[in-house]
């Protein structure tokens, strides 16, 4: 590592052994804190370098990002499998939907036999949209991951998953 990149990763470790000094004479799992701590500074960091330098030009949040994704790939679906699908609360997911519909990238549909029940689909410009950012946001996600080897990337995956289901309650 050299240059900013190194000053920044220099100042993440000194900041994890400054915590360790600083409370080390408490009974805290500093490995595990550090683990956590990394892993939401990861994930908040990744989010805000893909909303500035993809998502914001294509007129999207990363949770609006998310829900083309999952219709996408998915396909058409009720809002509640789809507030679990993309990690959002049912409240979230229908502000978002809103924003997302007066773009006219999705639409939402009254399901025929219980009109309580909603259908989100893409819309043609919302298949459009993802269809052309899909590949943008793989280049992307290659170049945040590129300090990484393939076997590296495919360890960390498994090791998040582990997390993933823990957090969740989920034996592993």
């Amino acid at each position: 590592m050299a240059g900013p990149r190194k000053l920044e990763y220099d100042a993440l470790l000194q900041a994890e052994q400054d915590i360790q000094a600083a409370l080390g004479d408490r009974p805290l799992d500093f490995r595990s804190m550090q683990a956590v701590a990394n892993i939401y500074r990861a994930a908040a960091a990744v989010r805000r370098r893909a909303e500035r330098d993809l998502l914001a030009e294509a007129g999207l949040s990363w949770g609006g990002f998310a829900i083309l994704f999952v219709l996408w790939v998915w396909g058409a679906m009720e809002t509640a499998q789809l507030a679990g699908q993309c990690d959002l609360a049912k409240g979230t997911l229908t502000g978002m939907l809103t924003t997302l519909e007066k773009q006219g990238l999705v639409e939402r549909q009254r399901m025929t036999g219980d009109r309580r029940r909603v259908l989100v689909v893409l819309t043609d410009n919302g298949q459009a949209r993802i269809e052309e950012l899909g590949p943008r946001f793989s280049a992307f996600e290659v170049e945040v991951t590129d300090g990484l080897g393939a076997d590296e990337k495919e360890e960390l995956s498994a090791m998040l998953r582990v997390v993933i289901n823990t957090a969740d309650g989920i034996d592993s």
